[in-house]
């Protein structure tokens, strides 16, 4: 127990003068607070209580008091003692991590209590790993793509091709969407504070569009299907050629789908008064293709943030987008919809086995 009147005058005077002066920084005036209260003859626990601390911490910093008097009450060692571990084990330590990927303290913990025979505490394991230089996030999402010489190859022989391309001849991108019948919660500004949602269906119906674009005019001729196939792909061909009927050649660039490469496509493409010139993209690459643009306009008109009462009401919307908000707003979309093609590369990252 603490005996109470254990401060002097000017010791009094001093704690008090820090308590009401309204500059004093906060944990410095509530540590005299508790040593004037404890000299009031409050208990540990009523200071506490009072102070929303625990009796352990106050008897703490009545014992700092007692020992180094006001320099030691308000000397705040929030940095943490010395490091168990030198530069050697340190550097240990950071390549045992490079090698692997952990989720949380426990391994960490264990290998240092392992290899080194020190125990951390996860607090104490915490502010190591930061003054290390790691910090707690998720990897990045990297896309599998091609070669970089791959790209590049195609890359050249698209300008080559767009740089000589005759006035009888067209370019289209092609490739298939299935927008779900589902609501995209999407950023947007809102005050802070407030409750903003939007309604959500419980709905998995697809919404099945083959489509192709042509970057020159935006001609964005599609079809709809209830599976995209073969059939599909030879249908959205023969409807790319009905809308260019004064064009010696057309070159469709798509990938690598196997409803791109079947027998039905092959049948087709071998008629004698075929136009369709098709070119395939690298595998793992659909950077490279325009039309994945579209596809993030249309959602971002029609499926960000909008809630549609029935499906075939969704259904209905994607359709408007083709046949009537493209043809209409085209000339908004070119600045998003380009071929600013770019490579991608693996290099720099460490990628995670």
């Amino acid at each position: 127990m603490i005996e109470p009147r254990f401060l002097s005058p000017a010791q009094r005077a001093e704690l008090e003068q820090i308590v009401r002066r309204p500059s004093e920084d906060h944990g410095v005036a509530r540590r005299a607070n508790a040593i004037l209260l404890l000299d009031d003859d409050w208990s540990c626990v009523q200071v506490g209580r009072a102070l929303y601390l625990d009796d352990d911490t106050v008897r703490n910093w009545h014992n700092q008091y007692r020992l180094g008097g006001l320099d030691l009450l308000t000397t705040f060692d929030w940095k943490g003692g010395l490091t168990f571990l030198n530069a050697t084990q340190e550097a240990a330590l950071c390549n045992w991590l490079e090698a692997q990927f952990v989720r949380d303290t426990r391994p960490v913990i264990a290998f240092i209590k392992a290899e080194f025979g020190v125990q951390y505490s996860h607090s104490g394991c915490l502010k190591l790993l930061h003054r290390l230089g790691f910090e707690y996030r998720k990897p990045k999402a990297l896309p599998r793509v091609a070669d970089e010489v791959l790209q590049r190859q195609f890359i050249d022989m698209y300008e080559k091709l767009l740089s000589s391309l005759p006035d009888d001849e067209a370019v289209y991108f092609a490739d298939a969407v299935h927008p779900e019948y589902q609501v995209r919660p999407a950023f947007g500004w809102m005050r802070k504070g407030s409750n903003t949602a939007v309604m959500t269906t419980s709905g998995r119906q697809r919404v099945n569009i083959h489509g192709a674009l042509n970057l020159e005019n935006f001609d964005a001729p599609f079809v709809e299907v209830i599976k995209v196939n073969g059939d599909s792909s030879v249908a959205l061909l023969a409807k790319i050629a009905a809308q260019n009927p004064s064009k010696s050649t057309i070159h469709v660039i798509w990938d690598n789908a196997p409803y791109h490469n079947c027998k039905q496509v092959r049948a087709w493409l071998s008629r004698s008064n075929c136009r369709i010139n098709l070119i395939r993209l690298p595998a793992y690459c659909p950077h490279l293709n325009p039309i994945e643009r579209l596809w993030a306009v249309m959602h971002a008109h029609i499926t960000h943030n909008r809630f549609y009462p029935t499906q075939p009401q969704f259904a209905a919307a994607i359709l408007a987008f083709f046949r009537e908000i493209v043809p209409r707003k085209w000339h908004e979309f070119r600045d998003k919809v380009t071929d600013n093609f770019r490579i991608i590369s693996h290099q720099g990252f460490r990628v995670l086995e």
